[in-house]
């Protein structure tokens, strides 16, 4: 039987790199879209899924991660004597109440299996989700959520996929599927070249995975990169436990990218309340020029 998944851990310690130099002194996590950074994205979308534990795997130069999450009682204070009760609500309601945060440092960037096993202590025996903040994902229920009711009917581990071209295979872990039995994988593969890849279908930054992983990813050893990848402690996982991959329903924007970031930025900067009308105009506009 399944069991409801109550913790989910945030891989944040990579440096961000390709944003620099906006990332030097700032988290790529905390690239604002519209008027939310990132991470804060990634939040809303763990604690819809139901998610009451989050954990957060850090590194250095990450505590403005921390700072976002805790109450600022002198911002709060200078909101209520201006009245601005409006910008009060939306500062102290980024962790609901009955949600808990925990911040565990990532010593060594050993790539993401590494990450999420140090969550280990923290996730215990239990089912956790893991999203990575890069992958923004607009859909409704969010994505979460999608793979959260998978797991509620089937059990074992569910992970997010995405079609690309077969050209950009490289640039992702790429999995086979027994289309017959609900889409399980039985093959997972850490950026293989065109000409090796099992398929075209991409694993995407959001996994639900079995507390067995962890046993897996002890056992690891470096893989692409140079890393502990991820994508290694779940191929061995495949012979004793079930992960089904799952195309879901929503659009993904690539946030690790410049490119993936301005289209992001677009498509909530058109369904925001305050901005969507006039930037629309201003787009219309633009174009028109």
């Amino acid at each position: 039987m399944s069991r409801k998944v109550k913790a989910a851990v945030f891989p944040v310690a990579g440096r961000g790199t390709r944003f620099l130099p906006a990332t030097k002194a700032s988290p790529k996590e905390m690239l604002p879209v519209v008027d939310k950074p990132l991470i804060q994205y990634a939040v809303e979308e763990a604690v819809a899924a139901g998610a009451t534990k989050l954990v957060f795997v850090t590194g250095s130069s990450k505590r403005a991660i921390e700072d976002h999450f805790d109450t600022d009682v002198e911002l709060e204070r200078a909101l209520t004597e201006g009245g601005k009760n409006d910008l009060l609500r939306s500062i102290q309601g980024i962790v609901p109440r009955g949600v808990s945060c925990v911040y565990i440092r990532q010593g060594e960037p050993l790539g993401l299996g590494h990450a999420v096993l140090c969550a280990r202590p923290a996730v215990g025996d239990e089912p956790f989700f893991v999203h990575l903040a890069d992958d923004l994902i607009k859909g409704e229920p969010g994505c979460l959520a999608q793979m959260a009711s998978e797991h509620a009917e089937h059990g074992g581990s569910v992970i997010a996929v995405e079609t690309v071209p077969r050209e950009h295979t490289s640039s992702y872990g790429i999995v086979a599927v027994d289309a017959s039995n609900r889409n399980r994988i039985t093959q997972i593969v850490e950026k293989p070249a065109p000409e090796h890849a099992p398929s075209n279908s991409a694993v995407v930054g959001r996994y639900l995975l079995v507390p067995e992983i962890f046993d897996k990813l002890e056992k690891t050893g470096r893989g692409a990169g140079g890393e502990i990848q991820l994508t290694d402690g779940i191929a061995d996982l495949l012979g004793e436990s079930p992960v089904y991959a799952y195309s879901f329903d929503g659009v993904r924007y690539d946030c690790g990218s410049k490119l993936g970031y301005l289209q992001a930025t677009v498509a909530y900067g058109l369904e925001h309340p305050d901005t969507g009308e006039s930037f629309r105009e201003y787009l219309r506009n633009s174009v028109c020029e």
